[in-house]
């Protein structure tokens, strides 16, 4: 096999979901992302000596796949400038930077590792995750909720890195993502309050973001429970989409003349 048809092979099964093996690879890619994240999460807690370095030694692995994932994508890209600096590929690149300056002692880094779970973003857009949800509708209601929990995961994993060496009332993730919540919603209790300049710089992002993003992901979320609620069941004999809005008399994806229930 030529180098050139390599590349084209190896390229097209990265990106493939519609092939058994394309479909394979990027569920596992998928998996080991959720994996990743669960170790983290996990290691916030008391556990044993023994169950730390089997979960540190399994991490390792998921950042080596990483990065072997990010090399391929990189020397199967046809344009190498363009895919660098396109933005999958930079989320890519700071899921895998700490295994690349591993050898180096920076704690903080360890920070870079929240950006992994930005990684699903590729398969939302593709529909791979949903790929058996019919409605386009589902999808964006999918896709809202998946927003929704990637920010309030990604600032807990920041606030927890930074203020857990300094503060006590950071002794879990549950605690960051208690404070994330409360402070995105601009509830603000103040039971659990950062002390460190940077903890106080995430706050106040937090609150940024809340008031911007939140609200406006929330009322597309209502928006598509009140347009779920105002479809029925009535099936398109052409592209067996199932459901329509209540007034519907064609279908809103092919166009086909829908046979009204009586």
């Amino acid at each position: 096999m030529s180098m050139l048809l390599a590349r084209k092979v190896i390229g097209f099964y990265l990106e493939d979901i519609e092939t058994p093996l394309g479909r394979f690879i990027n569920l596992a890619i998928t998996s080991l992302v959720l994996v990743s994240s669960a170790i983290f999460v996990i290691e916030t807690y008391p556990i044993s000596n023994n169950l730390k370095e089997i979960l540190d030694g399994l991490d390792i692995i998921i950042l080596s796949i990483f990065a072997v994932e990010y090399l391929l994508r990189f020397w199967c890209a046809d344009s190498k400038v363009k895919y660098f600096f396109s933005l999958y590929s930079l989320l890519d690149l700071l899921a895998i930077l700490p295994f690349f300056i591993g050898l180096v002692n920076i704690s903080f880094i360890r920070i870079l590792r929240w950006f992994r779970i930005l990684r699903l973003v590729r398969f939302i857009q593709k529909k791979f995750l949903f790929e058996r949800i019919s409605s386009e509708d589902s999808i964006i209601f999918a896709r809202i909720l998946f927003t929704l929990f990637a920010i309030i995961f990604i600032y807990s994993g920041l606030i927890y890195q930074v203020e857990h060496p300094v503060n006590s009332d950071f002794n879990t993730f549950l605690d960051a993502v208690y404070f994330s919540v409360v402070t995105m919603t601009t509830v603000g209790f103040g039971d659990v309050t950062p002390v460190s300049q940077v903890g106080r710089l995430l706050a106040v992002l937090m609150i940024m973001t809340g008031v911007a993003l939140i609200p406006w992901q929330v009322g597309n979320l209502i928006r598509q429970f009140i347009k779920a609620s105002n479809q029925v069941e009535t099936l398109c004999p052409t592209c067996q989409l199932s459901l329509h809005d209540a007034d519907a008399q064609y279908c809103k994806i092919c166009g086909t003349k829908l046979a009204k229930s009586l």
